[in-house]
């Protein structure tokens, strides 16, 4: 019973909600975070979804317990704390872990909360895009299942056009495929199609529509020594089109690599603002446990040419010296 009560006690302290400020990447140093998918909600607040790196890490098959924070000035920050863990994922791996890049839409008054969770324990062969609903955008979501037709990938992105209509992405392997979403929200409507256009696509799609451009952004599988002998790997690239659905146009690069071997990327507007979130490994470097699978989300501002492209996304740190 006292253990039980202990428990209890420690997963309250974990849901509080937590004030942090923060002008510099990380932007979240109070613990480790990455695959931040950042939505802009109605009550004014700008919200990240983030997966988690536990420490010590092991590859990534540890990753679990997902949070969300928000912020409405992109300096203060609240941890509004978990929202979901393996172990609540009914149809999941047994062994747990696993919880890898999540995305998170609102729609007819719920919250979409969509993660890559395994279903048994080979886990590369039994990925699923698992849907947890709430009525608020960080807290008591509940596990409602998975998405019918999607396949055997990770990495899910929603995207909700302005008529309405909901389509969904996943990748992995080099392979991107998206199609439309039922009106339930987690049914495929008709087949995924495989996007075409994309150049070296690896995984980490995400879609966004600025004056009436749809972008397709992703990381890429490029891999070179980067920052003075650190390994870095992947580049963020993107393409355009005039269809959710493609054909796309690759357009080029939007971000070099960071300090760590994976990268995954969001791009999102804020009082006017458009901002790239993506992650490095700049806070395992600072704690001296440098570690690829220990990784921090960071924000940067994104800026667009006259013509729709992208410019190169400046990197800011802090000076871990």
């Amino acid at each position: 019973m006292k253990r039980t009560l202990f428990a209890l006690c420690i997963l309250a302290f974990t849901l509080l909600p937590t004030n942090v400020s923060c002008q510099k990447n990380p932007f979240i140093q109070h613990m480790y975070t990455a695959d931040p998918s950042a939505r802009v909600w109605a009550d004014g607040r700008l919200y990240v979804y983030a997966s988690h790196d536990i420490a010590p890490p092991r590859g990534c098959d540890l990753m679990d317990q997902y949070h969300v924070f928000s912020t409405d000035d992109m300096v203060n920050w609240v941890d509004h704390g978990e929202i979901l863990r393996s172990s609540q994922v009914p149809w999941g791996r047994p062994e747990g872990g696993f919880m890898w890049a999540p995305d998170c839409v609102y729609r007819n008054g719920t919250y979409y909360f969509y993660f890559p969770h395994p279903s048994e324990s080979n886990w590369n062969k039994s990925w699923k895009i698992g849907v947890a609903t709430s009525k608020h955008p960080a807290k008591d979501f509940v596990v409602q299942g998975y998405v019918k037709g999607m396949e055997a990938h990770i990495d899910p992105n929603v995207f909700i056009d302005d008529d309405g209509q909901a389509y969904i992405y996943q990748g992995g392997g080099g392979v991107c495929l998206a199609g439309k979403l039922k009106d339930n929200m987690m049914e495929v409507d008709g087949k995924l199609q495989k996007m075409e256009g994309l150049y070296d696509f690896h995984e980490a799609a995400w879609v966004h529509k600025r004056n009436g451009i749809y972008y397709l952004s992703y990381s890429d599988n490029h891999d070179e020594n980067w920052n003075d002998g650190v390994k870095g790997d992947n580049r963020m690239r993107y393409a355009i089109s005039k269809s959710p659905l493609g054909p796309w146009e690759h357009k080029g690069i939007y971000m070099e690599p960071t300090n760590s071997y994976t990268n995954h990327g969001s791009i999102v507007e804020y009082k006017g603002q458009w901002y790239s979130f993506y992650h490095d490994s700049s806070l395992s470097l600072k704690n001296g446990e440098f570690n690829d699978w220990l990784r921090s989300i960071c924000v940067d501002k994104l800026y667009y040419n006259e013509d729709g492209t992208i410019r190169m996304v400046k990197q800011t740190k802090e000076d871990w010296k």
